[in-house]
């Protein structure tokens, strides 16, 4: 399917790019397979949630998408790459750190369950994790977890 026809959306008449499906599948991930992956564990986790009247005992990745540069096979082959990462953001207590480690099984987990986002990309691959904790400890800052993706999707020639 190319990028146009992907675009379109017969529903609603809105218009969808492909960057939009790819971020709206990620989420869907997060907050279906990954929360009830979360579920399972004997230990309390806060589950993903993203929306403005959640239970307060959630916490809200940022997703940021971005090209990436291709190589010359994917030129000519012609495949699109994307950059994608989701960075959660957690208090600096004892428990963060346990926090980051079931999100990212969970998420790995996940992913590998749904390589293609539900048919929407070719691939997605987590490339790097990547804990960032806080400058100074115990002083109120926040532990980040950050998972980096790479997503291929193919294109049709114009």
């Amino acid at each position: 399917m190319s990028n146009e026809q992907l675009a379109m959306s017969n529903d609603k008449s809105e218009i969808y790019f492909i960057e939009q499906r790819i971020i709206s599948a990620v989420r869907g991930l997060l907050t279906g397979r990954v929360n009830e992956l979360l579920r399972g564990y004997d230990f309390q986790i806060p589950v993903v949630e993203f929306s403005e009247c959640g239970c307060g005992y959630g916490v809200t990745p940022k997703i940021l998408l971005s090209s990436c540069e291709r190589s010359e096979k994917e030129r000519i082959i012609n495949v699109d790459t994307y950059s994608l990462t989701v960075s959660f953001c957690l208090p600096d207590k004892q428990e963060s750190l346990l926090c980051c480690y079931a999100y990212g099984v969970s998420f790995k987990k996940a992913l590998c369950e749904n390589v293609t986002l539900g048919g929407i990309v070719d691939r997605a691959l987590i490339v790097s994790k990547k804990f960032v904790p806080p400058k100074v400890q115990n002083a109120g800052m926040e532990l980040e977890y950050i998972i980096t993706l790479r997503i291929t999707v193919e294109t049709m020639n114009e």
